[in-house]
């Protein structure tokens, strides 16, 4: 289980990185448009405000994963395999949704975002191809 859970903890530390230069991005947006933010107010934006939401999906994600590689006993309900479909999906899916839209043009726009974007890709598994009889 310990091999599981570095796992977690890996994915867990890429993903913050992402989730960095994503909120940066959004930041830098926020405050050409608007003037700077306050660390307090930030928190604030990225806790109810509509203009931060599209990071929510990826924040939440990250904090499931904290928690089932901290939970002191996960026994055997620690879907390592689950984690790392959740975050593929997230990131590769090509679904429509407010992160979704967002992600696809940071990584458009975003040196940065494909860099970090790379470092998760390169654990998470290709989606499993349904076998034929």
């Amino acid at each position: 289980m310990d091999e599981g859970r570095d796992r977690l903890r890996d994915l867990s530390v890429r993903l913050l990185r992402l989730h960095k230069v994503l909120l940066d991005r959004e930041r830098r947006a926020w405050e050409e448009a608007r003037g700077p933010i306050a660390p307090g107010e930030l928190l604030h934006l990225l806790i109810g405000g509509r203009e931060f939401a599209c990071l929510r999906s990826l924040s939440a994600m990250i904090a499931r994963i904290d928690e089932a590689a901290d939970a002191d006993d996960p026994g055997s309900t620690l879907d390592v395999e689950g984690f790392f479909d959740e975050a593929r999906r997230l990131l590769r899916s090509g679904a429509v949704g407010p992160f979704e839209a967002k992600y696809r043009e940071a990584l458009q726009l975003s040196p940065e975002v494909v860099i970090a974007h790379a470092e998760v890709i390169k654990l998470l598994p290709l989606p499993s191809e349904p076998s034929t009889p």
